[in-house]
């Protein structure tokens, strides 16, 4: 049979095929269409049907990763929604919490509510902080607030009423009111989406939840239409943010759980790869079109995080912990009004894209850079099957940057790749060296389609002395998606003191989530052998306002003593110091349903020849000047092949770049391992 990953990017549709039979993989990228991101799919699929000779009846799994929610609340394409909430609570949205995020800028602007203040309403009801109920809900107010939102043509409504995390009765009962007054719109409640306390940002996920919730639908259900219509009858899985995959109907449910979507995907298939090959210490280099996306993995083991920043709108739910700038390979530079030259945040994307892909593309992007300085095939891409115009991107960064600048083509090219590597390198810093980690003992994993083109020059700019580019790096995320397990995340939201009185109530969240949990891992038919739970609690010290997470065992109890001793290692890690004798809360209980799969392992079939042979050589500017440098048809390399630099090694989905005094060789897998020279 055969599997079928594809990651939506903003520029490219990568794809990865595993035929279980043979054990083979294949890739395949397509331009995105962001118009309907679903086509490029299609385009993607059907080309893979055609020319692979795959029969749409042994495609087995669809597994889907996508940016589609993320870029809807970026750039506000989500749906006219609305929100009911408990009475006095109407601008939680609008207030927020007391941080800025620049001090002593003002003209520093909060992002307006994704539901203006005229369509959200307050309702009577409440229930405090044990659970009680205070007052009842007010039905017949919840009733007035769905005729109104109606008259205002809503699509979507969240609904956010106070301690619903530890009580959701009001909350599903106001549901019930207006899904019978508004049959059509998406409804979603905060005691479904992120039971937990912490109210603002509660109600900031489950709003962007609506907000995005419609059009999604329409997304997937169009994405369900295509495949279909190629003859795929197997429904499409997403990934989700925590890297673990679910079906059509959850991702419908909770799409906010999609925003790292294709991100988090990259990281677990790193990971595994690297792992593999004998690395547990990574900083995963994710370079695509419109953004560089970078995340720590120690042991082996991705590092998580449970809230970030979604166009400067607060998103808490379980995530793969990726830092997200923009600048790759559609980043445009510019000159600012100072005369200080820029590269990025914004892009071409994949429309128009880069000026040399010959699409209509005016501004000068880090892509045409490269491909001006040869480093880049300045005649074809994806294996030939895309041509580009070196003296359009010439003419443009002549005219755009090295004229107003007074430099040479050559070194503005060289400018534009130097600041973009230099972001590059301090993205990596915030999430290595700034939280205490020493990256002389790491190895730095690039993909993406312009990972391994930098990532020698950010290696060397970071202090990493081995850089590991996996096979074709421009489809990583792709291939991370067949590599990722079914899973969902369950949590429990009630602050107690962690004593012997209060402990076995604490376990048994756990108990109820893992009946959850087990419930939808049957419901996905997952195999009982292939089942298996993850528990974490989040705990504090007593008059802390945040939290630190402490890992249990899979299987078996877990003693108080055992917690308290966990809990100041970890707050050790993370602070530095612990607090023998003082109180410890309990704040969160998390628990993650897991139904493993077959992860693919990559075979390698390169070429026979111990001594490679260069394909063809062509000048390419480095910081000494043009040099005359071999290119290598990565295909052909044999493990055990070692090239010194500098050198070019092309495949459909990457480059990677040797610098001068660096050197690569094949692993026995088939990974490119350089070495950086100090």
């Amino acid at each position: 049979m055969v599997r079928i990953g594809f990651d939506v990017g903003g520029t490219f549709t990568d794809f990865t095929v595993h035929d279980t039979r043979s054990g083979m993989l294949r890739y395949y990228k397509t331009p995105s269409t962001p118009a309907d991101r679903s086509q490029a799919i299609e385009t993607g699929v059907a080309a893979i049907i055609a020319e692979y000779g795959v029969r749409p009846e042994e495609i087995s799994f669809v597994g889907h990763g996508t940016t589609v929610a993320t870029n809807m609340v970026i750039e506000r394409r989500g749906v006219r929604m609305g929100v009911v909430t408990t009475r006095g609570f109407r601008d939680v949205l609008e207030i927020g919490r007391q941080t800025r995020p620049a001090l002593y800028d003002y003209g520093q602007v909060r992002p307006p509510p994704l539901a203006p203040r005229a369509l959200r309403f307050e309702v009577g009801g409440r229930i405090d902080a044990a659970a009680e109920e205070l007052e009842p809900l007010d039905e017949p107010g919840v009733a007035a607030a769905a005729e109104a939102l109606a008259a205002e043509g809503v699509e979507a409504v969240g609904i956010c009423f106070l301690h619903s995390y530890l009580r959701d009765d009001h909350e599903a009962r106001a549901a019930a009111i207006i899904r019978a007054r508004l049959p059509d719109a998406f409804v979603c409640t905060s005691s479904e989406v992120l039971p937990e306390f912490r109210e603002f940002e509660r109600f900031s996920t489950t709003a962007i939840n609506a907000y995005v919730g419609p059009r999604m639908a329409a997304y997937m259900q169009r994405l369900l239409d295509r495949l279909a219509g190629l003859g795929i009858t197997a429904e499409p899985d997403t990934i989700h943010s925590n890297g673990g995959l679910m079906s059509v109907a959850t991702a419908r449910g909770f799409p906010v759980r999609t925003c790292l979507s294709g991100p988090a995907a990259g990281v677990v298939g790193a990971a595994e790869v690297a792992r593999a090959a004998g690395f547990p210490d990574i900083v995963t280099y994710d370079v695509g079109g419109t953004s560089t996306d970078v995340s720590l993995v120690a042991e082996g083991r991705p590092a998580f995080a449970t809230s970030r920043l979604v166009a400067d709108y607060p998103v808490r739910t379980p995530m793969v912990d990726v830092h997200v700038i923009g600048a790759g390979g559609g980043s445009i530079a510019w000159i600012d009004d100072a005369g200080a030259l820029k590269v990025g945040p914004h892009s071409t994307g994949a429309d128009p894209g880069p000026v040399a892909y010959g699409r209509g593309g005016q501004e000068p992007t880090l892509t045409d850079a490269n491909i001006v300085l040869h480093r880049l095939d300045p005649v074809t891409l994806l294996g030939g099957r895309m041509k580009v115009d070196e003296a359009a991107a010439r003419h443009a960064i002549e005219e755009r940057i090295a004229k107003p600048l007074g430099l040479s083509v050559e070194a503005a090219a060289l400018g534009i790749i130097r600041i973009a590597v230099a972001s590059m390198s301090r993205a990596i810093r915030s999430v290595s060296t700034e939280k205490g980690h020493d990256l002389g003992r790491f190895a730095l994993f690039p993909f993406g389609g312009a990972g391994p083109l930098h990532a020698g020059a950010v290696a060397r700019e970071c202090g990493i002395r081995r850089v590991l580019v996996p096979q074709e790096p421009g489809t990583m995320c792709a291939r991370g998606i067949l590599m990722s397990d079914i899973s969902l995340d369950f949590v429990r939201s009630e602050i107690a003191e962690a004593t012997g009185e209060n402990w076995p109530g604490i376990m048994a969240r756990f108990e109820a989530m893992a009946r959850q949990g087990g419930e939808w891992l049957e419901a996905s038919q997952v195999e009982p052998v292939r089942r298996t739970v993850h528990r974490v609690i989040d705990a504090r010290y007593k008059g802390q306002n945040h939290e630190v997470q402490v890992r249990l065992p899979t299987k078996g109890d877990f003693a108080l003593d055992d917690f308290q001793r966990e809990f100041a290692a970890a707050h050790r890690r993370e602070y530095g110091y612990d607090v023998p004798g003082r109180a410890v809360e309990v704040v969160n209980a998390r628990l993650k349903a897991v139904g493993g799969v077959d992860r693919p392992a990559a075979r390698f079939e390169g070429g026979t020849s111990g001594t490679p042979d260069p394909r063809a050589k062509r000048q390419v500017h480095f910081d000494a000047g043009w040099v005359e440098t071999p290119i290598f048809d990565r295909a052909t390399l044999s493990a055990g092949a070692t090239i010194p630099g500098p050198a070019i090694l092309d495949e459909m989905s990457s480059t990677t770049v040797v610098e001068p005094g660096q050197r690569v060789t094949v692993d026995p897998s088939g990974n490119l391992i350089v070495e950086i020279a100090p």
